[in-house]
């Protein structure tokens, strides 16, 4: 019964321990995590605001909002200065 128990305890040690020293076994690998997969790299997740190219039709749309308030608010400043003198606009919405 030593014998049996004597020859297959090194198999058994082989297979739940990882060989360290200069002489490992060629076969034995280091785990791949999942996360780390050669198939899909990890790439990190991309900040808008801190990449520089953005799209001219955003820009232009941005730009014509931004007028078109500017343009409301000029519009309202003029109703405003003509009130006291009896002057209505109608394109000017209160």
């Amino acid at each position: 019964m030593l014998q049996r128990t004597a020859r297959l305890l090194p198999p058994l040690l082989r297979q739940l321990l990882n060989p360290t020293g200069r002489h490992r076994a060629a076969t034995v690998h280091p785990p791949i995590s999942p996360s780390s997969s050669p198939l899909m790299p990890r790439m990190p997740a991309l900040n808008g605001e801190a990449v520089g190219l953005v799209r001219p039709y955003v820009l232009a749309h941005e730009r014509r909002v931004e007028h078109e308030r500017w343009q409301r608010r000029q519009r309202r400043r003029a109703g405003l200065v003509l009130a006291p003198q009896g002057i209505a606009l109608p394109e000017v919405v209160a």
